[in-house]
């Protein structure tokens, strides 16, 4: 029998939009059918380890400020195991069946690589016990690649091949763990696959070695029956000046290049797609439309700060966008939405962390309505299909079967005196009903 965590902290109700109590949802209805699925399945939340578990409030500025027993001095084991029975419990108080794992946030570092590994098979002991009880399930699992001294400049694609070694070392357990415990996914962040300064980089090396690293990945995947999908996780900045794994567009070209766009998806997070000075439905619709969508970080930025703040997602225009396009493309899948989110460093209260997961997911369920309602509605997939028309035509048609070479289309255009007219795109009569949908 554990001790509970958060001992003055009940499971946490749907009340309705007219909730008065903080600690109740307004909008997450878990049974609640939307698009013929219910709100859980379509959504697929996941609460991850290291912002809300492992992060102690500590920046370049200043010390932690959250006083969690699990990050109090003591027995790293202890404190660990402390760690993962907080997150069990916070999964079961709020209702969510997914959580997400970096190996050194499940597992402390030891003194040498066969210690953390020692300790990393230990506490996945101690995590299936806990899965086994609680019902709860992995969507996916990471290696921390990033966190070392060793990792200083890069882990793939480090000058040294020894750092090399030591990374592949950590991925093929963290996968194995990940595929132990029934994850549905793996993910891989690039940490500081990528440069400071091109003064003393060999770029094109380091790429080569980035691309033979997956390929051992996807490699060894196979081998050992994992069935879960592997996912890239674009970044353009941090904490390198330039991330390899820029953005999505980067990320499909870099696959393609190495001949493993079959074999990886993207894990696509929404203040990374901020700080690539993307929208994130735009990363979203990019990935879909290439085939390569599979999971969500969901978290945001601050617009007046450039770098990746984390926070928790809160801005309904841009979740609704994103989940358009996700519902149009069949769903989230074998995906979900992580909040990859931390609380601010004054948020010191135990109800602080449940307060931050309660108001991201009734983003996301608000979210997800009103998204519903769009489809519903055909309000963006109308103007979409009435704007393209001409393409299901006699000459569209033609273009796009190859039917018509560049010649005989300059003549048609020629001899046909072709004057076509500039049509309007509607953008504000579709952001009125945009905001008429968000907002009434």
């Amino acid at each position: 029998m554990t001790t509970e965590s958060f001992p003055g902290i009940a499971t946490i109700p749907f009340q309705g939009p007219g909730a008065e109590s903080p600690l109740a949802f307004r909008h997450y209805d878990p049974d609640r059918v939307v698009l013929g699925r219910r709100m859980e399945d379509q959504l697929r939340f996941a609460v991850c380890y290291w912002h809300g578990f492992a992060w102690g409030g500590a920046d370049t500025f200043g010390d932690g400020t959250f006083q969690r027993p699990w990050l109090a001095p003591g027995d790293p084991m202890v404190r660990a195991r402390q760690r993962t029975d907080a997150v069990l419990e916070l999964l079961t108080k709020l209702g969510v069946q997914y959580f997400t794992f970096h190996d050194r946030d499940l597992a402390p570092e030891g003194e040498t690589l066969r210690e953390s590994s020692a300790r990393l098979a230990a506490m996945a002991d101690h995590l299936g016990a806990g899965m086994q009880r609680t019902g709860k399930k992995l969507l996916w699992g990471t290696a921390n690649l990033f966190g070392h001294p060793r990792y200083a400049a890069g882990a793939a694609t480090s000058p040294d091949p020894a750092v090399f070694a030591c990374a592949a070392a950590q991925v093929r357990q963290a996968l194995e763990v990940t595929h132990t415990l029934g994850g549905e996914n793996y993910v891989l962040w690039g940490g500081r696959e990528g440069y400071d300064t091109l003064l003393n980089t060999d770029l094109r090396r380091e790429l080569d070695q980035l691309g033979r690293f997956l390929s051992l990945v996807v490699d060894h995947k196979h081998r050992i029956g994992f069935r879960g999908t592997l996912l890239i996780e674009p970044k353009p900045m941090e904490p390198t000046k330039h991330q390899y794994d820029f953005d999505a567009a980067t990320v499909h070209a870099f696959l393609r290049r190495y001949g493993l766009e079959r074999e990886l998806k993207l894990n696509l997070e929404v203040n990374h797609a901020t700080l690539a000075g993307h929208s994130f439905a735009h990363e979203v619709t990019y990935a879909i439309a290439n085939d390569l969508f599979g999971s969500v970080d969901a978290n945001r930025g601050d617009p007046q700060l450039g770098w990746d703040t984390d926070q928790f997602p809160a801005d309904l225009e841009d979740m609704t966008l994103a989940l358009h396009a996700i519902l149009e493309a069949g769903g989230i899948g074998r995906g979900g939405f992580n909040f990859d989110a931390k609380l601010r460093r004054q948020s010191i209260d135990d109800e602080d962390l449940f307060l931050a997961h309660i108001g991201g997911m009734d983003t996301l369920a608000l979210a997800l309505l009103r998204a519903a309602a769009l489809i519903e509605q055909r309000t963006l997939t109308d103007a979409r299909t009435s704007r393209y028309a001409d393409w299901e035509g006699p000459l569209g048609r033609s273009i796009l079967a190859g039917e018509a070479d560049l010649a005989s289309l300059a003549d048609r255009a020629l001899d046909e005196n072709l004057s076509p007219r500039p049509r309007s795109g509607k953008q504000e009569l579709l952001e009125n009903r945009l905001g008429r949908v968000l907002y009434g």
